[in-house]
């Protein structure tokens, strides 16, 4: 199955129809641009199997087999499930790799645990930037997300004009970075974007979205009146998060400490790359056990209950670095992924046990989380700006894509596309959906 001339498709081979482990294909031209490449955790390969696999991604078959005709990889941000299978995955691709500076440092020090680090080509990208892929011309637009250098990115062929959004919300106020610029998007309006790709997490959701702001004004209410030690649980990849966590520490008068690897990488990286502030010092978390509790505050990873993360070993009282008390505090500043409630639940009940309180998202009226996400107001909105002849809903579950199309369709989008992985979108010369084209899966990268 090869692209022609006259041909634009749209191939995704992980992500739609599900969240996590987005891979993305563009054919045009006897080429394909694969964008992101990501990964999921804890899932099993097969609905009907009973285990699960610790790391598990879309299956690049299709394309490997035919990776002379893949151009390129563009990786639109630093999230797990958008670049977390890329160090395993590229031997298999041996292409060039493009994305922004925090991106690829990120990428980079997962290629040194790897050994790749000085064998995958990565080219660094800025802000409006356009670089020719093979027969693909890219250009990359800045948004706001929930991670340094979140990028859209407009995939230009002579056979038509594609936009597609990686993950976005609109923030105004974040914690790093610029603020939403509508201008960047009302300006598609003139470019005849046939395709508009986009993301459709919370599509669900009424309204528009909360500002990385607001949880950090709700996380200071909660943390400056406690007189005990402070635990914070949310993802390591959510640097604005824990920027915002550090001004709290700095203003409440508590030392910042991290525990977990993936934490100390990511603010390496943003550290590296200036998207962590100078004046917002992190102590070595083998210093906790000598401060007074009204000193405290320390971020760890195991906010969705993983059973090898910092949150469990605390619970457990089996952390080397930190003991917890009767009275000292965990808040989970993360969302529940859909299927983690059970185990979210029974580590709450276990801290709990032991007198140490536990706040989450559902049990305060302050914003200690908010997502990174568009809700439908948001999506009406780009949908709006951008006018594009097609909407094509991506990054969610069936039950997410259809309410995206519903936004789009309100939205005066002419025409919606909703389909699965291994669904072939033909969009040029003609318009239609054909079903289960390439056969798709998941493969475990760590079992």
């Amino acid at each position: 199955m090869i692209p022609s001339q006259e041909d634009l498709w749209f191939l995704p081979l992980g992500g739609t129809g599900e969240i996590g482990m987005n891979m993305n294909l563009y054919g045009h031209d006897g080429q394909w641009l694969m964008v992101d490449c990501g990964v999921s955790f804890n899932e099993p390969l097969t609905p009907d199997d009973l285990r699960t696999s610790e790391i598990v991604c879309a299956d690049p078959r299709f394309i490997s087999e035919q990776k002379e005709r893949l151009a390129g990889i563009v990786i639109t941000h630093a999230h797990e499930d958008h670049v977390g299978a890329l160090p395993f995955l590229w031997r298999r691709f041996k292409c060039p790799v493009y994305t922004t500076a925090f991106t690829a440092e990120v990428l980079r020090r997962k290629l040194l645990q790897v050994g790749l680090a000085d064998d995958v080509p990565v080219i660094v990208v800025n802000e409006n930037e356009t670089k020719k892929i093979g027969v693909f011309n890219v250009k990359w637009l800045a948004l706001t997300h929930s991670v340094p250098e979140p990028f859209a990115m407009t995939i230009d062929t002579p056979a038509g004009r594609i936009f597609h959004t990686g993950d976005w919300k609109i923030d105004n106020q974040p914690i790093i970075g610029d603020g939403f610029s509508s201008a960047t998007f009302k300006a598609l309006a003139k470019e005849n974007i046939l395709a508009m790709v986009c993301d459709s997490t919370n599509a669900l959701k009424s309204g528009y979205s909360e500002s990385e702001s607001d949880c950090y004004r709700g996380l200071l209410q909660t943390i400056e009146t406690e007189k005990n030690r402070v635990v914070v649980g949310c993802f390591s990849s959510n640097v604005a998060r824990l920027v915002g966590l550090g001004r709290i520490a700095k203003e409440t008068g508590r030392y910042l400490a991290l525990i977990g690897r993936s934490l100390t990488n990511m603010v390496s990286a943003a550290r590296v790359t200036g998207h962590w502030p100078d004046d917002l010092p992190i102590i070595d978390a083998a210093h906790l056990g000598y401060l007074p509790r009204e000193e405290v505050l320390v971020v760890v990873t195991g906010s969705q209950g993983e059973s090898r993360a910092t949150l469990n070993r605390l619970a457990a009282d089996n952390c080397f670095d930190l003991s917890l008390e009767a009275d000292d505090l965990v808040i989970f500043s993360a969302m529940r992924i859909p299927g983690n409630e059970q185990a979210i639940d029974r580590l709450a009940e276990q801290f709990k046990g032991r007198k140490i309180r536990t706040l989450q998202a559902h049990e305060t009226d302050l914003t200690i989380h908010v997502s990174g996400h568009p809700c439908q107001e948001e999506l009406k909105q780009l949908y709006t700006w951008v006018q594009p002849q097609l909407a094509i809903p991506c990054h969610g579950e069936p039950k997410h894509l259809d309410a995206n199309a519903e936004v789009a369709k309100r939205s005066h989008v002419p025409q919606q596309l909703i389909g699965r992985n291994g669904d072939l979108y033909q969009l040029a010369p003609s318009v239609k959906v054909q079903r289960q084209q390439v056969k798709v899966g998941r493969i475990a990268l760590l079992r």
